[in-house]
């Protein structure tokens, strides 16, 4: 199995992501994190339980494709990652995201 450090990359902490944070309909949190391209949503959701001490109820995947970018005089790419939205049970919330 792989290290915590090598699944989970960084979290995504946006406008957009802060927006969905708290699902209305069920009262549970929903978080954003960067994850490694090769993790399985297995991987994702016993890292997240082990890292922050709370029980995920759902994991969602999705690649992210890299934007064309200019570099002075030719055309760049960044490279393809991987966001998980993870929504933990009700009750549940990762005390380290919550603003100070």
């Amino acid at each position: 199995m792989k290290m915590i450090s090598q699944i989970l990359v960084a979290p995504v902490i946006t406008e957009t992501t802060s927006s969905f944070m708290l699902d209305e309909k069920s009262g549970c949190y929903k978080y954003a994190f960067r994850v490694n391209p090769s993790a399985n949503k297995q991987e994702i959701r016993q890292a997240i339980e082990s890292r922050f001490g709370v029980k995920v109820a759902e994991v969602n995947t999705m690649i992210v494709r890299g934007k064309e970018r200019r570099m002075r005089m030719q055309l760049g790419r960044r490279p393809n990652w991987k966001k998980a939205i993870v929504k933990l049970q009700p009750g549940m919330k990762i005390s380290e995201f919550e603003g100070a």
